[in-house]
């Protein structure tokens, strides 16, 4: 036997889930860290997507539980419209399945690769089939699956099945075991935290190994599932046009009109005009040749975008502005969501949001939020265009330092929604360089950057006031008690004067005599309604009023007033304590508020 027939005795096909096996780093099982997050990623795409198509809110569960000292049990439960009984072995067991590969609309997953893999992982790892327990109404009992592939082939192994009874009316969930660490805990809960600033109508229950986090809704609404479109003409490809060819009986004219997107009578009549074909022909019938020349007209000829509203689901400014609100508690936010656009026959949104102050860091690098399709995108940020968009913005022309991305208490957030987002790698970590989706994110970037310049010069200007307004409110009431002493009369009440020299709610807080005063002044024309929060080492527990929500941290108690007060109207309350801690205020403008510390 010769060399070349020695080879060819070696030479086999390998399955999809061979490939993968040997090449798992492609899907973000590149190290047993990266493991837990891509799984639980994956697991939760699908369970939102679900709740979506179903038009139910959704109710999210994660837990993260070690069994042994190195592996860990993923559990991640919904309450979405279940899968039925003979889908669930492929859905788990068999890559490349799924049921969005084909559709053109915006989605979470669409090769049918993520979950699947993360089951392949797990046998890899461990030997322990994933646990799957799926039902699809209250008419039926759930069944419970133990599910492992068969990677010569690509197939699902049912080791198990079983109908159970289940306290979920409807839903999935999903437990799998495999080798791992916590050591990107803070990463898993980004993960977890960012989801639900994209997803605001979702709730995220999580359980790590014993830890709970609760991240609640911030809206009641459930999102309007977008509807799959027929493909573009200026997206589509040889390949594809011979395949949708070959499968079709119409006449060319009716095959263009009916199998692709804003196509009409006039558009077809011109495609099939220059591409010298009659019209009468059958798509089916089309030879290599007439096909290209056909493809060639359909890229020329000018045909309408496709109708992104039918086939994308953006976020939306107030959700994106409620979802920061709800997970960051910043001093300014504000959101833009761009007209759509197209690039390849793809449409695509750009949304974007800019925060500035609160608990952000003032001295590092602004924090940037990366979305695709309302999934969050943890790793990759330098290879990301969505960085690189950041970048070319010129922030200094907006009040702030730079070294490519801005510098100080900023945070920055671009989704980009389309039917096909451009992703660096199967991994799905990074969006790819396209001009037309970098443009749009500069755009927006600049135009939230206009914003937030103003917003900076408005808060020196009034801090000036407010500094000017603290000192009068802080020196008067020392000034009138040296002249009363002077004079040996009787301190005079000087509201009055605060009032005449200014126009704000003035919220003050003294300590004196074992004794805590916050006190809260109406000096303008309108009512306000304002909540006070009091961090100090005091419970309060005698206050009058008490505190509306009192929340031990450490060694200091979280005191919170929500208050009404009508227009030149006071309010106070007083309770023991000799701490200062410290006071803030929330529901006021800046422009029109005081807080004086008086010591």
């Amino acid at each position: 036997m010769d060399l070349a027939e020695e080879l060819a005795t070696k030479q086999r096909s390998i399955s999809v889930a061979e490939f993968f096996e040997k090449n798992k780093h492609l899907l973000g099982f590149d190290s047993p860290t990266r493991g837990i997050i891509t799984t639980i990623k994956e697991a939760v795409d699908n369970s939102l997507d679900a709740c979506e198509e179903a038009e139910v809110l959704p109710d999210i569960y994660v837990g993260i539980k070690r069994t042994e000292k190195d592996v860990y049990r993923i559990i991640v439960e919904d309450n979405g419209p279940g899968i039925v009984p003979k889908q669930v072995p492929f859905v788990f067991g068999k890559l490349l399945y799924g049921s969005r590969f084909h559709q053109i609309k915006q989605s979470r997953g669409q090769q049918g690769i993520g979950i699947s893999a993360a089951v392949l992982y797990a046998q890899l790892t461990t030997g322990i089939p994933a646990t799957v327990i799926s039902r699809t109404g209250h008419t039926s009992k759930a069944n419970r699956f133990l599910i492992m592939i068969k990677t010569e082939v690509n197939e699902p192994q049912v080791l198990e099945q079983e109908e159970i009874d289940w306290d979920r009316m409807h839903g999935t969930r999903v437990e799998i075991e495999f080798k791992s660490s916590l050591a990107a805990k803070k990463r898993l809960l980004d993960y977890l935290r960012y989801t639900a600033v994209v997803n605001p109508h979702a709730r995220i229950r999580a359980d790590i190994d014993g830890e709970k986090f609760n991240f609640e809704r911030g809206s009641d609404e459930t999102i309007i599932p977008p509807k799959a479109i027929a493909p573009h003409p200026h997206g589509i490809e040889f390949g594809t046009l011979k395949r949708m060819a070959e499968a079709s009986s119409l006449k060319l004219k009716e095959f263009l009109i009916e199998g692709f997107s804003r196509v009409g009578d006039k558009n077809a009549d011109e495609i099939i005009g220059m591409s010298g074909l009659k019209p009468d022909r059958k798509a089916q019938g089309l030879k290599t040749e007439e096909l290209k020349k056909l493809l060639d007209a359909m890229q020329t000829v000018q045909v309408p975008p496709p109708p992104a509203s039918q086939c994308l689901s953006p976020i939306g400014e107030d959700k994106i502005v409620a979802g920061i609100d709800k997970e960051f508690q910043l001093d300014f936010v504000r959101s833009r969501t761009r007209k759509s656009q197209v690039f390849s026959g793809h449409p695509f949104i750009v949304e974007a949001a800019i925060g500035y102050g609160g608990k952000l860091e003032s001295e590092g690098p602004a924090q940037i939020l990366r979305f695709a399709n309302r999934v969050p995108l943890l790793y990759q940020q330098g290879a990301c265009l969505i960085t690189n968009a950041a970048s070319q913005v010129n922030w200094k022309a907006y009040n702030l330092s730079q070294q490519g991305i801005p510098i100080g208490p900023v945070l920055i957030l671009v989704h980009v929604a389309s039917t096909n987002v451009p992703f660096t790698s199967e991994s799905k970590d990074a969006v790819a360089a396209i001009p037309e989706i970098e443009k749009e994110i500069i755009l927006v970037l600049q135009e939230l950057g206009r914003e937030l310049k103003n917003y900076i010069s408005r808060r020196d200007k009034n801090k000036q006031q407010e500094e000017r307004a603290r000192a009068v409110c802080s020196i008067l009431p020392d000034i009138a008690e040296k002249v009363a002493d002077i004079v040996g009369k009787p301190v005079p009440d000087t509201t009055s004067l605060e009032a005449q020299i200014m126009r704000k709610v003035v919220v003050k807080k003294k300590v004196s005599n074992g004794k805590v005063l916050i006190s809260v002044n109406n000096y303008t024309k309108h009512p306000a309604s304002l909540t006070i929060y009091n961090m100090s080492e005091d419970s309060a527990s005698d206050a009058k009023p008490k505190p509306d929500f009192v929340d031990k941290i450490g060694d200091e108690y979280n005191k919170l007033w929500k208050v009404e007060i009508s227009p030149e109207s006071s309010w106070k309350t007083e309770y023991s304590g000799n701490s200062h801690g410290t006071v803030s205020v929330r529901g006021v403008e800046e422009k029109l508020l005081v807080v004086v510390d008086i010591i």
